[in-house]
């Protein structure tokens, strides 16, 4: 009797000992919506926040359109400003000079050269004039540089190598106009690669004997060679070709959603191995699947046939379109894209090629746009999302804005080398 009360009361005190050693719920209090909305938006705020791809461009070159005026996306269309880049904390941004594809010879070429030029200069010219609030960045620490001077940091790309045409020397004069990356392909294939998606297929297998020597006219300089829009070759040939590492400006994950602008895990894997960056879009196309919809394809198909380009359209006329669009959006909605979407494919890349090869490229005033993150001012919402997951400030910053910078660093340092050996 004895040795069944001793055992009992040992019992009871190690049950005792063992409630002090597991606090209750009670005693340690659960961070609550709005601590982690303002714990996630102090870490916003901290972070270099860098969007690799915005066609801004081609609105800098509408006339009487002004970046230092905050516009409204739903009237005008437009997803980018100064002022909702400050309001959405957006430290850097990548504007990207787009030139669409046209007839392949001489003076298709020069004519795409031209608006490229047209737009990398309104560019130069929207910082010169705002120099208070922005700065032209050249190089990975202007970002940081400017950041501290309380300035948005404003690069610049290429999105399609049209404009480079058949002369190689263009590669140089874009170089020493700002560019710091260039997409080799856009929609439709042009002189140096393949695209995903054009509808006649390939056309080079990959990237071209041409494409090929402006891939190490790009690794000479310090460009990035961008291989979104490009089919799976001109990965793999991009992978081979460049000496430095590569970057996809605005592609997602396939095994998310199948599209094939999207990158399958035997890419993500060798991305990591090349050492280059993979950077989100918010185009809704790439987040998630879209129920076919075969009377929605036929009518924008229509209306997109009939299109002029749109720098050739006068004020009116974009906005009948954009009133057009809106319409059939409204007529044919689709599932929206949400932040969801764009974690769980950050999600699959991190899993897939790690933390250090995966970024942010919004592709806003190029059909980016989603719920959440509709425009510049609403990009703070992934940042958000991604503290909901349990990110933490240091994998935040590396996905925001470190893991560019440092392909960006060995883009230049890989050139430094080889300008150092042809000497």
């Amino acid at each position: 009797m004895i040795r069944q009360n001793f055992l009992v009361c040992l019992l009871f005190l190690l049950l005792i000992n063992s409630c002090k050693e597991k606090p209750s719920s009670t005693d340690s209090k659960a961070e609550t919506e709005e601590e982690l909305v303002a714990r996630a938006l102090e870490i916003h705020k901290k972070v270099l926040t860098l969007d690799t791809h915005a066609d801004t461009p081609l609105r800098m070159i509408e006339p009487g359109f002004d970046m230092a005026e905050r516009h409204d996306p739903n009237e005008t269309g437009s997803k980018v400003d100064y002022p909702r880049m400050k309001e959405g904390d957006l430290d850097a941004i990548f504007f990207a000079a787009f030139v669409a594809q046209d007839i392949r010879d001489d003076d298709g070429n020069t004519r795409a050269k031209a608006l490229c030029l047209q737009m990398l200069d309104s560019v130069i010219a929207s910082t010169k004039r705002n120099a208070d609030i922005v700065g032209l960045a050249l190089n990975p620490d202007d970002a940081y540089a400017l950041e501290k001077e309380g300035k948005r940091a404003i690069y610049m790309g290429i999105e399609n190598g049209y404009p480079i045409g058949k002369e190689l020397s263009n590669v140089e004069e874009y170089y020493n106009k700002g560019v710091r990356y260039i997409t080799l392909v856009h929609s439709s294939n042009n002189d140096l690669a393949d695209s995903a998606t054009d509808p006649n297929g390939t056309e080079h297998g990959g990237i071209s004997e041409f494409g090929s020597k402006v891939v190490g006219e790009m690794n000479r300089l310090g460009i990035m060679v961008d291989v979104s829009h490009g089919n799976d070759s001109v990965f793999y040939d991009a992978i081979r070709l460049s000496k430095a590492p590569i970057i996809a400006s605005h592609s997602n994950a396939r095994s998310i959603t199948k599209h094939e602008r999207n990158m399958t895990d035997e890419m993500l894997k060798l991305m990591a191995e090349n050492g280059g960056v993979v950077q989100l879009t918010m185009l809704a196309t790439y987040l998630r699947d879209t129920p076919p919809n075969a009377e929605r394809d036929s009518a924008m198909a229509a209306l997109r046939a009939n299109m002029k380009p749109i720098s050739e359209m006068t004020d009116e006329e974009r906005a009948s379109l954009r009133k057009s669009f809106q319409a059939l959006n409204e007529k044919y909605p689709n599932p929206p894209a949400t932040v969801e979407h764009v974690a769980d494919h950050i999600d699959h890349i991190v899993k897939v090629a790690g933390i250090d090869h995966v970024g942010i490229g919004c592709d806003f005033d190029g059909g980016g746009g989603i719920e959440g993150v509709f425009d510049a001012s609403e990009v703070m919402n992934i940042t958000i999302e991604l503290v909901r997951r349990g990110y933490t400030e240091q994998q935040i910053e590396k996905i925001w804005g470190g893991n560019l910078i440092r392909v960006f660093k060995e883009v230049q340092a890989t050139a430094k080398q080889l300008q150092a050996d042809q000497s």
